[in-house]
């Protein structure tokens, strides 16, 4: 990480929250920084969850729900609103769940993230879950044709399909990191094989093209099918929203 590039990015969510009068609840990196496989050009994906003043949200209004600014080749910054964070948390979204689990936070206030965190394994549904990361896994497999691929779309797949696997195997929210959702592999050559892929990563641009890998073509394959005939049957969660209520209500109160 760039020490300067981490300085103006808190820098930027202070200027956020004067000019657009809120309170940055939480912020973290989002991207291929946070999954552990970022290129030498990769940008800063930051991503927050905001508040506004609590007089904000009784309107008949509707209100916007999201800060988007500008995006440029090294920050892409993107905020939602507590309430549309909180919405989806209860519908199981995994954008939510992988923010709140990054190894990269650039700013929490309160206990905020604590006590989202707190309330994952009561609203995460597997099945949703996995239907999502089964959908990434195999946009990014269809990709992957020709004689000449991109290497950062094996690791978009890889990462996906791992999620799923992990949902598959234990039933609660896959870790956001790659180097946590591979220990659920067990061959040492598939292992040799990523390591030689991150290094070769690791020093090259986001453009880099390989040859396809029959090895990594073929774990794919095999997995996405398994998790397909698995998906169907993985529990479904229905939970009442009541608690998340709660946690809105005392939150808009305290900006």
């Amino acid at each position: 990480m760039n020490a300067t590039i981490v300085a103006e990015i808190k820098e930027k969510l202070k200027e956020i929250e004067t000019r657009h009068n809120v309170r940055v609840l939480y912020a973290c990196e989002s991207g291929s920084r946070a999954w552990g496989f970022p290129s030498t050009d990769s940008d800063y994906d930051v991503r927050f969850i905001y508040a506004l003043p609590g007089n904000d949200y009784l309107s008949i209004d509707d209100i916007k729900d999201t800060i988007d600014i500008p995006v440029n080749e090294v920050l892409d910054i993107n905020g939602w609103d507590i309430r549309k964070s909180l919405r989806l948390f209860a519908r199981s979204n995994a954008a939510v769940y992988e923010w709140i689990q990054s190894p990269i936070v650039y700013g929490k206030n309160g206990d905020f993230l604590t006590r989202l965190t707190g309330l994952m394994s009561e609203y995460f549904s597997p099945r949703d879950g996995m239907h999502h990361y089964l959908g990434v896994a195999r946009n990014a497999f269809s990709t992957l044709t020709g004689d000449e691929i991109k290497l950062k779309k094996y690791f978009y797949c890889l990462r996906s399909l791992l999620a799923a696997m992990w949902i598959n195997e234990k039933q609660h929210v896959p870790p956001m990191e790659f180097a946590i959702l591979r220990t659920l592999v067990t061959d040492s050559n598939w292992h040799n094989e990523i390591d030689r892929l991150l290094q070769l990563k690791a020093g090259s641009n986001e453009s880099t093209l390989i040859k396809p890998h029959q090895l990594l073509n073929e774990f794919i394959t095999a997995n996405i099918a398994i998790c397909e005939t698995q998906a169907a049957s993985a529990q479904k969660k229905e939970t009442e929203k009541e608690t998340l209520n709660k946690l809105f209500r005392e939150l808009i109160h305290e900006v």
